[in-house]
């Protein structure tokens, strides 16, 4: 059985060795795409290093944060206990330039409370709340981050099982490639 601490050694060394590879090969738009694979490494070393293990996708660097560790369920209050996890990613997020996407997801359950009438509704809070958190109490710019919600429409599994609805009802930290898009 492979340790884990062997397993992120090799997708550090994974992550590295294509940033280099993309810094040795030429690109049709070159010195961003160069710069977008060293961030991109960057960024990847920085979160590992904090116990953070973001996901590299077409879209960019993806932090999942489920509900259970954010939010109560039906609200949109962060809860304190969530504060050190969301310290240690803004002092990663405050060194980088790059634009940050805040993505709120529900599960297909019908919420039932006076608050929010729809999970569009709690997704976009929730989505809405952490912006409020990084921005006052982190220092990121406001000019830098946006919200997103996609209520229960994007699923990450299956709605059928309870395990399933709680992995569904996230918020994703979405950091774009490119610094200047948005």
């Amino acid at each position: 059985m492979v340790s884990y601490t062997d397993v992120m050694t090799i997708l550090l060394i994974l992550f590295v060795a294509i940033a280099a590879k993309a810094v040795q090969e030429p690109r049709p738009s070159g010195a961003g795409l160069q710069s977008a694979a060293r961030s991109q490494a960057a960024l990847m070393t920085a979160f590992e290093s904090r116990g953070i293990h973001p996901n590299l996708e077409t879209r960019g660097l993806v932090i999942g944060l489920p509900q259970t560790v954010l939010y109560a369920s039906g609200d949109d209050e962060i809860n304190p206990a969530a504060l050190p996890l969301i310290g240690q990613i803004a002092a990663v997020l405050r060194g980088v330039p790059n634009k940050v996407t805040l993505v709120g997801h529900a599960d297909a359950t019908p919420i039932h409370n006076g608050r929010f009438s729809n999970n569009w509704e709690l997704s976009a809070a929730r989505s809405l709340r952490l912006l409020e958190l990084l921005t006052s109490r982190y220092g990121i710019p406001e000019s830098r981050l946006a919200i997103s919600s996609y209520g229960a429409y994007s699923p990450r599994t299956s709605n059928d099982t309870p395990e399933g609805r709680a992995e569904n009802r996230r918020v994703e930290i979405l950091i774009l490639d490119d610094p200047s898009a948005g």
